[in-house]
């Protein structure tokens, strides 16, 4: 399961049908992809590749008619201008207008969907941030619009005033952002952010916006059926490396504040009419002010984190939503209970964070009371140098914060890998670091620790 991107073409990676973004984003469609190798299903209907091949044309298993080319290379377009109403009836390039196709593999955990692109929908940051705007959410002063001019951008950071941050419009997970502290430094960091952005997601267009020093990174999940929204609170993401999340933990705010942000990120999700799971990011200041980032619309590295303070299969809830069923619960419903952290062992150099592809000679991971950990890796595996380094996502549940924290350094010190450099030692050293255990932490807080890399 990919982030959802807006795309004009299909193109093969390895086994794995992924998203190319087109140069022009009104162009193409909104789609998150599935593997070839796997039906879906399209208003009841499913679609399959005859002989089970890529390069072989979609089928739909009720006519037998032939609604896409045998190309993998394909437009979107193509494929669903011969696919079918949610209602069974035709849906052709004429009736672009009407396209609300989901595709969702019978009982298997991946999902496709297609939306018009000239519909609003929370998938678009732009679109996302003017729709929460008029919901009410605070934002950060910054352009509501992508920017592709080097000298737009450089009279809106004079105007917004320094430090600014500039991102890639078309993408997340940190990739180009570009953190700038005065005007001479904008040129430069401004080419970075572009050229990273061209590369990773076919789209030089960015973002500038106001940059909140001594910030906090939370984040609301939430379930919506196109109609009503629901949250399952908070997680606290504020230890991050090149912007990327190192350590996730929830719940953190007093209940007042959690009811307070919640319902305004609900109220966001219901005004565009968003289906399914998503993620609401915010900054908080050191004045305890949130200040509205962006949508994230599908599930998250983190999303156990809140599995295991409310209970709830999130994955399922998700999958169930896609498939047509309204809410299964109601926000009174859901409750926390006790305190979840997560650490990513990634298959990295714990001092300068660069990849450590190889393999994995021994591989143990803890069990018991309290723990979780989700991963691929076993003793043998071949980490690969060319994918994300996520090797394994360590979680406890504890109940409270300190007793959390007793638990995971106890899993941290049960888990064996070897073979590849890890982040278990920097992740020893922050469960035993004073500003950790006692919750002074800003996104900053790795570059004021760097005691903590060795």
């Amino acid at each position: 399961l990919t982030d959802i991107a807006t795309l004009a073409r299909w193109r093969r990676d390895g086994r794995a049908l992924v998203t190319t973004p087109p140069s022009a984003p009104e162009v193409g469609a909104t789609v998150r992809m599935l593997t070839w190798r796997q039906p879906s299903y399209v208003g009841g209907r499913y679609l399959k590749r005859a002989r089970g091949t890529p390069q072989a044309p979609w089928i739909d298993s009720e006519t037998g008619v032939t609604i896409g080319e045998g190309s993998v290379q394909t437009s979107l377009d193509a494929v669903v201008s011969r696919a079918f109403r949610a209602d069974g009836s035709k849906l052709n390039a004429a009736g672009r207008e009407d396209i609300d196709v989901r595709m969702l593999g019978g009982g298997r955990p991946f999902i496709l969907e297609v939306h018009n692109p000239r519909r609003p929908n929370a998938a678009a940051t732009a679109e996302a941030r003017a729709a929460m705007e008029a919901a009410g959410l605070p934002t950060a002063k910054g352009s509501s619009e992508p920017i592709a001019s080097a000298d737009v951008a450089s009279a809106l950071a004079d105007e917004i005033g320094y430090p600014v941050i500039i991102k890639a419009a078309a993408g997340g997970g940190g990739i180009g952002m570009q953190i700038v502290q005065k005007a001479d430094e904008f040129e430069s960091a401004l080419k970075l952010c572009q050229s990273r952005a061209k590369s990773a997601f076919g789209d030089e267009r960015v973002f500038v916006e106001k940059y909140i020093q001594g910030a906090q990174h939370v984040e609301f999940q939430v379930l919506a059926d196109g109609k009503n929204a629901i949250h399952f609170g908070e997680r606290f993401c504020s230890i991050q490396r090149r912007h990327q999340k190192l350590v996730e933990e929830g719940p953190w705010l007093t209940d007042e504040k959690r009811a307070e942000i919640g319902a305004l990120v609900c109220k966001g999700a219901e005004s565009v009419g968003y289906k399914g799971l998503a993620t609401f990011e915010f900054l908080r200041d050191a004045n305890g002010d949130f200040y509205f980032l962006e949508v994230n619309p599908r599930v998250q590295v983190e999303h156990t984190v809140t599995e295991l303070i409310t209970g709830h299969n999130l994955v399922e809830l998700g999958i169930r939503v896609a498939q047509g069923e309204a809410l299964p619960l109601k926000q009174e419903d859901i409750t926390w209970r006790g305190h979840s952290i997560q650490c990513r062992l990634n298959a990295e150099d714990p001092r300068e964070f660069v990849p450590s592809p190889g393999r994995l000679w021994e591989c143990h991971f803890p069990s018991g009371f309290g723990i979780r950990c989700d991963t691929h890796a076993h003793p043998g595996y071949e980490m690969p140098g060319c994918f994300d380094s996520l090797l394994a996502k360590l979680l406890v549940w504890g109940r409270d914060r300190e007793d959390a924290i007793r638990r995971m350094k106890t899993a941290l010190d049960e888990t064996m890998i070897t073979g590849v450099e890890h982040l278990i030692p920097l992740h020893r050293r922050i469960m035993d670091e004073n500003d950790f255990n006692n919750g002074d932490i800003t996104i900053q807080y790795i570059d004021m620790h760097q005691e903590l890399l060795g």
